[in-house]
């Protein structure tokens, strides 16, 4: 398999090429030059296999020579022992809806789906082909603790996480600044996630910069993480259909940056039968008015109840704009370049009706978040979190579509609070967080602060602790 950029300016490369790649190196988001297709045979036969089983079937083409199967067997079951439910991605009823709880990992949120996998891939890569790792990502919440409990104390590796401070919840915040490991370094950058976003993109743009200090991506930016999320769209499927391959489902997705919601469409190109994918998204709408006939309009971020969908510029959403237009990298440009220059992204008629026909988006309220979790409580006896009850406000009078439950409601409680009078209880990964010690610095939302401190960080010969995050 091979794979080439959005932007269209890096030669076709291998499976480890890409994944320590990241971010391309033209500024472009990296795809497979060909998607494998799923026969209907396949979809039966793997209906009922595991969630580790199936993984290895999916990513296989993916893969391709650049890991043997029976190493990549090696990796999927590594990365998903640590989680404490024994198929991985359950499907449960809730009332009459379907509810996938993607969140039984290590950090109690859907993201250890990828970055389990995504850590233990670096950790495999590094070992055999040598070198050092420096990944640096930015999170709205749930990624850089699921990314840090990928690699923290991985030999060859250290990782750099930007958070909006104060703008996460206390859980999310300690979920990460807790993790004391010496290859571990949270910054909370005083601005948004779009800040901390378009910081990171600059700097894997500064070639010179990325290259002399080993930039590694893990935030959804990274194939890696679309590729392992692709796989519990099956596995849902798998557990409904019972390998009648002429079964169709449908999916509500809570999405901010695009990359769940983009694995859906992927598992659709690839041949699962998938009716409809619905875009959730809270008061940052841009997706949701996209969908629905505007403009994709930039706009200011508003914090909500679902701080992690909390995003204006989606950068998965230029892999999508890719097939959109043909897989042209020109066109991909060239709109790219517009939405910089104006802010504003205008796509043609016969665009606009693809879109229509991929996807169907709503926009949910604090208020309507907050109604939603007290009535399937009330209803069912089931605590949803935040994000989750977006989704599921979404997909209301929809019973035939499965809702991705991308979060534990105990990283909520105040949202979880408000709305039934109670807090959710705790697993054991999010007991006690807060007593413990925390570590994280401070930085201006500038890409010279951000990178100053990356380089005073790897020149210095020990790293002392800057403690207190809050």
């Amino acid at each position: 398999m091979q794979y080439l950029s959005t932007h269209g300016g890096v030669e076709p490369i291998g499976f480890s090429a890409a994944v320590m790649m990241g971010l391309g190196t033209d500024g472009g988001l990296l795809l497979p030059a060909t998607v494998p297709q799923v026969s209907p045979y396949a979809l039966r036969d793997w209906s009922d296999l595991s969630f580790r089983d199936l993984a290895v079937e999916l990513m296989l083409p993916f893969v391709g020579d650049a890991i043997p199967r029976a190493d990549l067997v090696d990796l999927i079951g590594r990365s998903y022992a640590t989680f404490s439910h024994q198929e991985v991605t359950p499907l449960v009823r809730v009332g009459e809806q379907w509810v996938l709880e993607l969140f039984h990992g290590p950090t109690a949120a859907f993201k250890d789906v990828a970055l389990q996998f995504l850590g233990n891939v670096f950790e495999y890569l590094l070992a055999r082909d040598g070198g050092q790792l420096n990944i640096l990502g930015a999170t709205s919440g749930d990624t850089g603790s699921a990314a840090i409990a990928g690699v923290h104390g991985k030999d060859r590796i250290r990782i750099f996480i930007l958070h909006p401070a104060g703008r996460i919840s206390p859980i999310q915040e300690r979920q990460m600044t807790t993790v004391l490991d010496a290859n571990v370094h949270n910054i909370a950058i005083r601005g948004t996630f779009d800040d901390g976003q378009r910081i990171v993109k600059s700097l894997f743009n500064d070639l010179d910069f990325k290259q002399q200090y080993h930039l590694g991506a893990i935030n959804s930016i990274n194939w890696a993480r679309i590729l392992a999320q692709i796989v519990y769209y099956f596995y849902a499927w798998g557990r409904m259909s019972r390998g009648d391959p002429g079964f169709r489902i449908s999916f509500a997705v809570p999405t901010g940056n695009f990359g769940d919601i983009f694995a859906g469409y992927l598992a659709k190109r690839m041949g699962l039968p998938i009716d409809r994918l619905l875009i959730a998204t809270n008061r940052n709408d841009i997706l949701t008015r996209f969908v629905t006939g505007g403009p994709y309009a930039v706009g200011a971020v508003h914090p909500t109840l679902s701080p992690a969908m909390d995003i204006q510029i989606a950068s998965n959403f230029e892999r999508y704009l890719y097939f959109l237009v043909g897989e042209d990298p020109a066109a991909v440009r060239a709109l790219l370049a517009e939405l910089d220059r104006t802010g504003c992204m205008q796509v043609t008629a016969e665009q606009r009706a693809a879109v229509a026909g991929d996807f169907d988006a709503a926009a949910i309220s604090d208020a309507q978040i907050l109604d939603q979790i007290r009535e399937t409580y009330g209803r069912d006896g089931y605590i949803l979190d935040p994000h989750t009850a977006v989704g599921v406000q979404a997909a209301r009078n929809r019973a035939d579509m499965v809702c991705l439950a991308t979060a534990h409601p105990a990283k909520f409680k105040d949202a979880v609070q408000r709305a039934i009078g109670i807090q959710a209880p705790p697993p054991p990964c999010l007991r006690g967080l807060l007593e413990k010690e925390t570590r994280c610095v401070f930085l201006d939302a500038t890409e010279e602060a951000v990178r100053g401190h990356i380089r005073s960080t790897l020149s210095a010969p020990a790293i002392g602790r800057e403690r207190g995050c809050t």
